[in-house]
């Protein structure tokens, strides 16, 4: 009966050594950097711009063998993804040096998507090119990791379009068109002319003209005028295949003391597509510049 236990308790022992060895948790891998995002407001009504500022402290000891890009997913209470800010860096992953700090800032759109409350804000960086498999390798970083390497840096409550200062897009707008190919985005044509009304705030603000024109190569480029009443608040050339982000302050004197106050968008030049034949097109509206964004922002 000896012998029968010690044969059981030398099998026991075996087992344990073997699983000690073979079967244990892998070490876990180093993080090469430690992410954080900074969000201008913690509280966004839907359509209202955020300015985002990145930042990337790369751990003592950290090589990037290629370029990976920096993943940004905004999920809901229930972890579903909404949208995201995937993006190059401006400096490539492959430049990045041990003990260094990449910092940088991009501006979004919070997207007009049909849900309120709170929301969570996740990043990453993935490679380029999946692996065979068709999955991304994803880099360890620093942080709370939510999942296959992604980690939550930040938290926002997002509010309803309604919350947004009241503004008409008055005259010299065309109707709004969607780019069903590029991910739900939006613009509108103007006219050579287009107004905008809105409530007068009475604060200093900002306004964001988001706009690009592929009329330029037809016309040789186009000079752009914002106008507050008769003031002129920021002028700009726009080439082809150019897209231009303004972020335009306007104080209050140049609102003025009126109720409503407006802005002008107004172009040199603006074209008729089926009267220009370069354009090869049977479009009757007298087409200025196309506008992705046009948000007055007294926050």
């Amino acid at each position: 009966m000896r012998s029968s236990n010690a044969r059981l308790s030398i099998t026991l022992a075996t087992v344990l050594i073997t699983a000690g060895a073979c079967g244990g948790s892998e070490p876990p891998v180093p993080p090469v950097a430690t992410p954080t995002l900074t969000l201008s407001y913690e509280r966004a009504p839907a359509g209202s711009p955020l300015e985002l500022t990145y930042k990337f402290v790369v751990a003592d000891g950290a090589t990037f063998a290629e370029d990976y890009r920096v993943f940004m997913h905004v999920v809901d209470a229930d972890e579903e993804r909404m949208w995201s800010d995937d993006h190059n860096p401006p400096i490539p992953t492959s430049q990045w040096k041990p003990g260094q700090t990449i910092e940088y800032q991009r501006t979004i759109f919070v997207p007009v998507f049909p849900y309120i409350g709170n929301a969570t804000i996740n990043m990453g960086l993935h490679a380029l090119k999946p692996q065979s498999s068709g999955e991304q390798t994803r880099l360890p970083l620093g942080g709370e990791d939510v999942g296959q390497r992604a980690y939550r840096v930040a938290r926002l409550e997002l509010l309803p379009q309604t919350e947004n200062l009241f503004t008409i897009f008055k005259d010299g707008w065309h109707q709004a068109e969607l780019a069903g190919d590029s991910g739900g985005v939006e613009w509108q044509w103007t006219k050579k002319e287009a107004t905008l009304a809105f409530k007068n705030p009475r604060k200093d603000t900002v306004f964001y003209l988001d706009l690009d024109s592929p009329i330029a190569r037809y016309v040789g480029g186009q000079q752009v005028r914002v106008l507050v009443g008769s003031q002129t608040v920021d002028e700009f050339s726009l080439g082809p295949d150019q897209q231009l982000l303004r972020k335009i302050k306007i104080t209050p004197a140049q609102l003025g003391e009126g109720e409503m106050a407006e802005i002008r968008i107004s172009a040199d030049k603006a074209i008729v597509p089926a009267l220009t034949p370069e354009a090869a097109s049977k479009d009757p509206r007298e087409l200025g510049v196309r506008v992705f964004h046009a948000f007055v922002d007294p926050r």
